[in-house]
């Protein structure tokens, strides 16, 4: 087991992390996100002011509150409020479909929902009003009889809900509500791991907001950086690591709504930005932009989910000398470990991360029923202040996951050194990653069987020059019937995230000659083997360019 000893931290809320903000950098830049800039003081004022909008629409402590837009100025201020009123924020992924959606407002039982109009060439309102048609006349709707606001930011205002700028009023309070607590659940992640419907992770105030603050202490985040961060914010990359981070450390957060190569590589450029993170798939595609080369940068910080060649291209060419490994998941708020910017060089491009103070980790055999010694590869236990509350609403899940010791079982497999640094090796589950999206087979096989003309379908994630892994689909046929590849993955755009639909697609007669085990259950990692001799991916390399097909 690997230990790092505790230090002194004072738990606090989202609203007391923001005033502290205010109170010692207040004239600061907080935030610039498409040529909007805030500096804490005034960001804390468009907070209690949205606070206060929330609290008149019914918002209080506890409420599950979603979110459904790309990372802009109003998600952040929307966040914060619903943090500061003590309501629970559920984000949303923008790349759901209707169906993907309808889970999570349905499942995390959301009473108020703010999306927006359009994002990208996505049509939110048409994708609402097909599960909610209630949005056009009155809500709630039969179908979702908690949902009873759904405020819009754009122009595309149905008859049932109300726009977004309406709830700013200059100089508003919010309304006293019972005090918010640290312990208090913050925000509720959805995460994809090896069962057909993801699992919201319920994080704590005092989870997240500590997680922010012993990242930039990793990442030597100091009052006046400028931390560009292209994570989305519908996962806790993005608000815990990113924009939680950049308040705790006093640093200023910049983004884009989403993640446009060449808009990112201006923004860093020209705002001098001194730290970044991302994944292998971000990065690779910023280093392979026509314009790159002729680009100079001020980072000298930042982390990053990539494998050490990729590492060690974005050292050499992006000039990030304190580039730091880090090792996490949903469950952990994000984050369990990251080296710290000074630690050796190599060990940080080979993966290698510290835990945080007061965090344990163990490498755990389940088959010898003991932990693992130095060097030996097994899964990666987590225990600490750090670990999710539990999944909502799924008991037998969170007792799945976090042993009666309170360890928190990852799936994932990793090593440890001599040191005390932690390594993930691979996936003990059957999970991939699409340009950093978690990925469970089960969810796409899920939509596959719905498919009337197939008798069954295995998913597993296959390596690709530009997006890190796909989804490749080999699929059994009901006797007599007839589909093409594209008709297979048309069904799956439909009714699921772009990411999620397979790359391919191909049609076998039987598993039988691929490897099943003695109860007839396909063996994951043969087939992925299988399928990467078939499909000739065998000698794909990370470039960052699209893949050839």
């Amino acid at each position: 087991m690997i230990h790092t000893p505790d230090h002194a931290w004072s738990a606090r809320t989202c609203a007391q992390s923001l005033a502290r903000a205010a109170s010692h950098w207040p004239h600061q830049q907080a935030l610039l996100i498409e040529g909007e800039s805030r500096t804490f003081a005034e960001l804390q004022n468009d907070v209690q002011q949205m606070a206060a909008g929330l609290s008149r629409l019914g918002l209080q402590r506890g409420d599950h509150f979603a979110i459904c837009m790309g990372n802009t100025r109003e998600w952040c201020t929307l966040f914060l409020a619903a943090g500061t009123l003590g309501a629970v924020t559920i984000p949303i992924n923008t790349r759901f479909k209707a169906d993907e959606i309808a889970y999570c407002l349905r499942q995390a039982d959301v009473r108020m929902l703010a999306i927006a109009d359009r994002f990208l060439s996505i049509d939110f309102i048409a994708m609402l009003r097909s599960i909610v048609p209630g949005i056009d006349g009155t809500l709630p709707d039969p179908a979702f009889p908690l949902l009873r606001t759904v405020v819009v930011a754009g122009q595309n205002i149905p008859a049932g809900c109300m726009p977004l700028h309406t709830l700013i009023q200059s100089g508003a309070q919010p309304a006293p509500t019972e005090a918010v607590q640290p312990d208090d659940t913050l925000l509720i992640q959805y995460t994809s791991g090896t069962t057909a419907y993801p699992k919201g992770a319920m994080l704590s105030h005092a989870s997240m907001l500590r997680d922010a603050f012993e990242v930039g202490r990793r990442l030597d985040l100091r009052p006046g950086d400028r931390y560009f961060s292209g994570r989305p914010l519908f996962h806790a990359a993005g608000t815990t690591m990113s924009l939680l981070c950049s308040i705790e450390a006093g640093a200023c957060y910049l983004t884009t709504p989403s993640f446009d190569t060449e808009q990112v590589l201006d923004i860093m450029e020209r705002e001098r930005c001194t730290h970044t993170s991302g994944n292998d798939t971000m990065f690779l595609m910023m280093m392979s932009h026509p314009s790159f080369p002729a680009r100079s940068f001020s980072l000298r910080a930042g982390w990053a989910a990539a494998t050490p060649s990729v590492m060690r291209q974005i050292i050499e060419r992006m000039g990030i000398t304190g580039l730091c490994s880090a090792f996490g998941m949903s469950e952990c708020a994000p984050n369990a470990a990251m080296a710290p910017v000074d630690d050796n060089m190599e060990t940080r491009i080979h993966g290698f991360a510290r835990p945080l103070p007061g965090v344990s980790i163990r490498i755990w055999s389940e088959d010898l029923g003991r932990d693992l010694a130095t060097g030996e590869v097994g899964e990666i236990l987590v225990k600490g202040w750090n670990v999710m509350k539990g999944y909502y609403k799924m008991p037998e899940h969170t007792a799945n996951t976090i042993d009666s010791n309170g360890w928190l079982h990852t799936g994932d497999l990793g090593v440890c050194d001599g040191e005390g640094r932690l390594a993930f090796v691979g996936r003990l589950k059957d999970s991939f990653r699409v340009g950093g999206e978690n990925v469970a087979p089960a969810e796409v096989e899920d939509v596959l069987h719905r498919h009337p003309g197939i008798r069954q379908a295995q998913v597993v994630g296959v390596p690709d020059s530009r997006m890190v892994e796909v989804p490749a689909a080999y699929v059994i046929l009901q006797p007599g019937v007839v589909l093409t590849e594209q008709d297979v993955i048309a069904w799956c755009r439909e009714r699921c995230a772009n990411f999620k639909v397979p790359r391919y697609v191909r049609f076998i007669d039987s598993f039988e000659h691929i490897g099943m085990t003695a109860s007839a259950k396909i063996q994951k990692r043969k087939l992925r083997d299988y399928v990467i001799r078939d499909l000739g991916l065998e000698s794909v390399v990370l470039t960052g360019q699209s893949a050839k097909q």
